[in-house]
């Protein structure tokens, strides 16, 4: 059905929700498209039915621009110049149903984006600022998150895809989905990614084990001079100490002998015996003055500080014991300290830290030989475990290769090219170095005539040849591909008659299954769809517009016919558009 609506800028959310209310499938798909001011598009909002819905319409008309704005819905990349002339901004919507305990629906909880709805809307606005924002399910997302899950919604086919069928890793990729071997892959792909990162890891500390050898051999030898030292704490602060009361042990005993002497000692005069005598003087005198009784007091005060000091001085020379053997080995262990501290050009004191540091130096180099043995250690569990998973991996590939060879071989004969051989082969490696994609190099081969070998994808000369190939191809993997909706945009370029009739057939087939969304130039392909949607083209002096109708039965006759023999309808081009239909 065909919407037209006259507010370009309408809200969507509100649309998909009132047709989900009256229409409803069991299955995940989509189930509305809505375009406003993208390209010459004013405002489409079409809704799509299950089975296989076919696009056709004149030449210019924009047949393709629906699925092109499918894509930034689905999170292509984008620019302003996709923004309708005159218009602010391009916005493009595609609302989904929702099946019950799907992939998407997991996701979409895991992701914090589920709806109460039962529903899943994609949203994309392109600015003229060149800005661009999506939304899945109203709310605000990044494009990474909008293509993770288009990828699981829409699988697009184009006449180009011929061209990714031309690489490797695209036959890798399709073999494993159509023996569903995606989770197997995955696992090798994941344990080859970490051996390969580890190994480059353990290669990296190897050579900086190699190239640290000689500072380990340096360390070693300075850590041993330190440890050999063994410089204990606050040690060289007593040492100096020490040091300094032995060296000057002969002048400190002279010193202080003096000294007693004048305060008790010499016999002829010292401070005792006159503060004894100038108190006697004191205590004697008839009338003693105030100032005279301080000045006793302040004399008794004086006179039992000197005979403390005489008692110290005497316990200080007592003690003092002269010991030049002790004084020579404070030398020898502070000479050592000091070289030491001028070797390694740090003041003496920072000996101590410096042995710490060196040590802590040492013991990381040492540690290297460890991690490396674990690092070792590892890989072999990683690479027996890779070998184990590879190997289950080849297993199922080979068996499903047949397989494949086999549907893909039938569908050639269909498209006319019954003496075409194609093969997928399976080339193991060489070496046993694990590989994301497994133990095997995988190739899809092609002999189209009898006798000639098979020979790769890339070497068929014919375009046309290739593109039914492709078609082929596409065609069978999209059958067992767990995508819901499936769109096929010009794929049947340069085939006609029996051929296109029968790639009609084959995406028919492909539509019972589920939605089948294609754009077609072919009569024999339109004929078979479930439903018709036909672009047409309107123009005057200020623009042009594309809008998108669903044909009835008699206006499919009409459109077939037109296909069939151009724009002037015969009874003869009308009769041969019913027999298709039929």
């Amino acid at each position: 059905m065909f919407f037209s609506s006259p507010h370009g800028q309408a809200e969507v959310w509100p649309n998909c929700t009132k047709i989900l209310a009256t229409t409803r499938y069991n299955d995940l798909m989509l189930q509305q498209l809505t375009i406003n001011n993208y390209a010459i598009v004013d405002t489409l909002e079409i809704e799509l039915e299950p089975g296989m819905t076919v696009i056709t319409g004149e030449t210019g008309a924009g047949k393709s621009i629906m699925l092109d704005a499918l894509g930034l819905a689905l999170g292509d990349r984008a620019d302003r110049d996709v923004i309708r002339g005159g218009a602010e901004r391009a916005d493009i919507t595609a609302c989904f149903t929702m099946g019950d305990d799907n992939l998407v629906d997991q996701w979409l909880r895991d992701n914090d984006f589920d709806s109460e709805e039962s529903i899943c809307i994609l949203r994309r606005v392109i600015t003229r600022d060149g800005r661009s924002r999506a939304y899945i399910n109203g709310q605000p997302t990044t494009l990474n998150n909008l293509r993770d899950l288009g990828e699981m919604l829409i699988d697009i086919h184009s006449q180009h895809e011929h061209q990714s069928l031309l690489k490797t890793a695209t036959h890798q990729r399709l073999l494993d989905d159509y023996c569903g071997l995606q989770k197997k892959s995955a696992e090798v792909k994941s344990l080859a990614g970490k051996w390969r990162r580890l190994n480059e890891e353990l290669e990296q500390i190897k050579s900086r084990a190699e190239e640290s050898n000689a500072q380990y051999q340096l360390l070693s030898y300075q850590v041993k001079e330190l440890e050999e030292l063994a410089l204990g704490e606050n040690e060289l602060e007593e040492l100096e100490e020490e040091h300094k009361k032995l060296s000057h042990g002969e002048e400190s005993v002279l010193v202080n002998q003096q000294v007693l002497d004048l305060c008790s000692e010499n016999e002829e005069f010292n401070l005792e015996q006159s503060l004894n005598k100038a108190i006697t003087l004191l205590q004697d005198i008839p009338y003693a003055s105030k100032q005279t009784e301080e000045a006793g007091t302040l004399l008794n005060t004086a006179l039992i500080q000197v005979e403390e000091a005489s008692s110290a001085l005497k316990h200080a020379i007592d003690q003092f014991e002269l010991d030049p053997r002790r004084l020579e080995e404070i030398d020898q262990r502070l000479g050592l300290i000091h070289q030491l501290a001028r070797k390694h050009h740090v003041p003496p004191g920072e000996l101590a830290g410096l042995y710490l540091k060196l040590s802590d130096d040492l013991s990381g180099l040492s540690e290297a030989d460890v991690q490396i043995g674990l690092m070792e250690e590892e890989l072999a569990r990683l690479l027996k475990q890779y070998g184990e998973k590879a190997a289950a991996l080849s297993q199922a590939r080979d068996k499903g290769a047949k397989k494949l060879a086999k549907e893909i071989n039938s569908q050639l004969g269909k498209l006319g090219m019954e003496a075409a051989s194609f093969s997928v082969a399976l080339t193991r490696f060489s070496d046993s170095m694990p590989r994301t994609g497994g133990l095997e190099g995988i190739e899809f081969l092609v002999s189209t005539n009898p006798g000639q070998p098979p020979r790769p994808l890339v070497k068929i000369a014919s375009g046309g040849e290739l593109s039914r190939i492709s078609l082929a191809i596409q065609v069978v993997t999209a059958q067992t591909s767990s995508i819901p909706t499936l769109v096929f945009d010009e794929v049947d370029v340069g085939i006609g008659g029996g051929v296109a009739k029968a790639v009609g057939e084959l995406l028919r087939t492909l539509g019972d299954r589920g939605q089948v969304l294609c754009v077609t130039h072919q009569p024999q392909v339109a004929s078979q769809g479930h439903h018709h949607l036909y672009v047409s083209k309107s123009s005057n002096k200020e623009s042009t517009a594309t809008q998108l109708d669903k044909l009835s039965d008699e206006e499919r006759v009409e459109e077939v016919a037109r296909m069939l023999g151009g724009d002037e309808l015969s009874e003869k081009s009308l009769a041969h558009a019913r027999e298709l239909l039929a």
